[in-house]
């Protein structure tokens, strides 16, 4: 997969996560960072826990929602400490 692919995936798993996620947003800008960076958390934590979604782009964008939902979760934790 190509880097604006990766970009491009990342950006639509940021915002999923955004909406999902409510009150944890950081804005447009930002989702994308935390759908890119929940990308990276998802191609390890996933295959970690031996779970295998659906191939090709569209498993790629559910797999980096959820990397996305869990770094928002747990950015969301921390800021409230």
């Amino acid at each position: 997969m190509g880097i604006v692919a990766a970009l491009i995936i990342g950006a639509i798993a940021g915002w999923l996560a955004g909406k999902i996620v409510h009150g944890a947003g950081f804005g447009l800008i930002g989702n994308m960072v935390v759908g890119i960076i929940g990308a990276l958390v998802a191609s390890w934590v996933l295959p970690q826990l031996h779970i295998a979604l659906a191939t090709g782009t569209v498993g790629a964008i559910v797999d980096a929602t959820i990397g996305a939902v869990i770094v928002l979760v747990i950015l969301s934790l921390i800021r409230r400490v």
